[in-house]
């Protein structure tokens, strides 16, 4: 009949404001449209959506749905229960980069490099993608950020005043406001100009101190970061807010990663702000060059940490552009979890040290343990880190190697 076409329509369209490349629609609409035809259908049975449709695969959003069925047909309606209609990511299909400008900031970095050729790998176009310098576009400064989100579909935004330990304790108010101000100045300069997408890369730092092994990514509000880290992860953690604020009252794309620390081939090696790894295999070098048979090693040792080869986080970040759309923040990461000890004697043994080290403990720890519940990232997007730790030393220490002197 005329009013079990009409039906079907509306469930079409329905079905596609779900499955859409991150597109909103009036969603309310088609379901008063659909709660007016349904119950005027009388043939119609209702079966188990979750378990008929998408059998056992879970769903970051739990809505309530009925499944109709009309002859040999199904026809399906899902009725979101979520105030805000944040949309399932797991239906979502892939967006399409070969025609899309693409803001990477932070793109001539260290991972910036990584995910350039990833997004290209995954369909972009060199030649759309732009890299604001920080020497002409300060991000800072809002006017900068409307003139560079300007015309752009998709904004990857990765650059960030970030350090060690060290600088972490020397620096903290410029961490605090630098971080702060690019970030959400250019997440309210993307929703002004219509940008289509907006990834941000946050921080593991922003999880609390204390937070139980492996961090989920729920318990990220579960206390205040460790101290040393606090305004840096504090103010990358507000953009997570700011961008979930944007997408309920805006219907704003914007989705948040949680990659856990970087380290790989070209990274920063500078003493006074890199971090762990580069400055372990730094220091190891250096007393190899000059005959020196101790190293100073800040801490007791006893800290864990999990880092991610920098191939592995811009390949999921690329993954995240194209295939995720959800509002929930998602990990990155490799869930391996070795201790400051064992990693330092592990580099020691690649780099055929055989020097003592020596325990500076009077220097701080740094938060006790980080490890990554990485399970989001696998069922929302289909991610999994692919090197390993000792692969991916021996690939930076042979890097540094050649480029030590240079």
């Amino acid at each position: 009949t005329g009013m079990t076409a009409a039906f079907a329509v509306v469930c079409a369209l329905y079905q596609r404001s779900q499955t859409g490349k991150g597109q909103f629609v009036d969603v309310s609409m088609l379901e008063s449209m659909m709660n007016f035809l349904a119950p005027q259908i009388a043939e119609y049975t209702v079966a188990d959506y979750r378990h008929q449709q998408f059998g056992n695969r879970s769903t970051s959003r739990k809505p309530t749905a009925d499944r109709f069925r009309c002859g040999g047909g199904y026809i399906v309606l899902a009725v979101l229960t979520s105030f805000n209609l944040f949309l399932s990511p797991n239906f979502m299909t892939k967006l399409d980069l070969s025609s899309k400008r693409i803001l990477v900031t932070g793109g001539a970095g260290f991972l910036g490099q990584q995910v350039i050729a990833q997004l290209c790998d995954r369909g972009a176009n060199l030649a759309n993608i732009t890299v604001p310098r920080s020497s002409n576009c300060d991000l800072r400064v809002l006017e900068n950020c409307h003139k560079a989100v300007e015309n752009q579909d998709i904004i990857v935004h990765l650059a960030a005043h970030v350090g060690g330990i060290g600088l972490n304790q020397v620096k903290p108010a410029e961490l605090f406001y630098d971080n702060l101000m690019m970030g959400t100045q250019l997440i309210h300069a993307a929703y002004q100009a219509g940008v289509g997408k907006f990834v941000c890369v946050g921080t593991i730092c922003a999880y609390p101190k204390f937070t139980p092994v492996p961090f989920k990514e729920e318990d990220l509000w579960n206390g205040y970061p460790e101290e040393t880290n606090a305004p840096y992860g504090v103010a990358k953690k507000a953009l997570l807010v700011q961008l979930q604020s944007y997408r309920q009252q805006y219907g704003f794309d914007g989705i948040y990663l949680l990659p856990v620390n970087l380290y790989g081939p070209a990274d920063n090696f500078k003493p006074e702000s890199s971090h762990v790894i580069p400055a372990l295999i730094r220091k190891v070098h250096e007393a190899q060059i000059a005959g020196d048979k101790e190293i100073l090693v800040w801490g007791d040792g006893s800290p864990s940490r999990e880092f991610i080869y920098v191939d592995d986080a811009a390949r999921g970040i690329a993954i995240a552009t194209t295939d995720y759309d959800g509002a929930e923040p998602v990990n990155l990461g490799t869930n391996y979890e070795i201790t400051i000890k064992d990693l330092i004697t592990l580099i020691c043994k690649l780099m055929d040290y055989q020097g003592e080290l020596v325990w500076q403990t009077d220097k701080p720890n740094g938060q006790p343990r980080r490890c990554l519940d990485t399970q989001k990232a696998d069922e929302f997007f289909g991610f999994k880190a692919q090197v390993d730790i000792e692969t991916g030393l021996k690939n930076t220490i042979d890097w540094y190697r050649k480029y030590a002197d240079g």
